[in-house]
């Protein structure tokens, strides 16, 4: 039986275990250092500033809108449609000593002044640097906890270690995107935070299928090598994994491309996590699992003799 399995084409992919591993250090040491060096750049979610929403009479050019605004003293407005091409959103980063409704009045005196005819203030709202700070926290603690309840879930699924070597995978995945963000200075807000969120649900289903079959080819195949068990499984579910991640990654391409300033970073999160984490569930969390010494025996769940099953049955 394994001959015959080993014989469809597997492919060898702990044989370049080692040069990942080290790829994977670097980058996690890469990504730390850019990390500890220019930190993320924090958008006004976490920041805090003055969102302004404004409405034109006639279909709103966004370069034009930003143009008039970077002369009127304003060269860092985020300006973004919503709802319609007629509606505007500009987010603003806080100016010390300057009021809100200060800051609105003379963005929509501005933007009146500049032959977009009549322009509307629709709302404006002034978040607070203490809110702002709140919210980094509380996005911190909520990725802080999805790791431990994870850590859980997999630990009682999972003999531990394939549940360690998941939940560094998602470590992993989690600080490689962190410092793309930090290495590029891409602007994070609470949609990154989402997708962060969302990486790490993606990275944990991956592995926890690729994890599933390892599993049973461990109880399947009694002679095999540990490392030609996980070969043969990450080979049976690599066409499953290749095409729930190409399909996910068409539709965030789309979404980069054509969604708008608004959730760029949200389909960029996502799209850095699917890569790494698609590779994190190959050479990161089943390697792991290796090195840290899973067998045969650690799958073979064990039997509890029942009292008295060693007497003979009454006549």
């Amino acid at each position: 039986m394994f001959e015959l399995i080993k014989a469809k084409n597997t492919i060898r992919f702990m044989h370049y275990s080692k040069p990942a591993s080290w790829l994977s250090i670097l980058l996690i040491v890469a990504s730390l250092g850019s990390l500890s060096v220019n930190w993320l750049n924090w958008g006004l979610d976490f920041t805090g500033g003055t969102v302004i929403e404004v409405g034109f009479e006639q279909p709103a050019v966004l370069e034009n809108v930003r143009t008039s605004l970077a002369s009127a003293d304003f060269p860092d407005a985020v300006v973004q449609h919503f709802g319609s091409s007629r509606d505007v959103m500009i987010r603003l980063a806080i100016r010390e000593g300057v009021k809100g409704e200060v800051i609105g009045t003379q963005v929509l005196e501005s933007l009146q002044n500049s032959g977009f005819g009549q322009v509307d203030m629709r709302r404006i709202e002034f978040v607070g640097p203490n809110v702002g700070a709140e919210l980094a926290e509380s996005g911190g603690l909520a990725i802080i906890i999805a790791l431990i309840c994870i850590l859980i879930y997999v630990s009682l699924r999972f003999e531990w270690r394939l549940a360690t070597g998941s939940v560094l995978a998602l470590a992993h995945d989690v600080i490689l995107t962190l410092g793309f963000f930090s290495l590029f200075q891409i602007e994070v807000d609470l949609t990154v935070l989402a997708a962060l969120l969302a990486v790490v649900g993606y990275s944990l289903n991956d592995t926890i299928v690729v994890f599933d079959r390892i599993r049973e080819n461990f109880r399947l195949l009694a002679t095999a090598a540990p490392g030609e068990v996980v070969d043969i499984s990450l080979t049976q579910t690599l066409g499953r994994t290749l095409i729930t991640s190409g399909t996910t990654m068409f539709v965030l391409i789309s979404l980069f491309i054509f969604g708008g300033a608004m959730i760029h970073g949200f389909a960029t999160a996502l799209l850095i996590g699917i890569i790494v984490g698609t590779y994190s569930s190959i050479y990161v969390a089943s390697a792991l699992a290796i090195k840290l010494g899973i067998s045969r025996d650690h799958m073979i769940p064990e039997v509890v003799e029942k009292e008295g099953a060693d007497q003979e049955p009454l006549i």
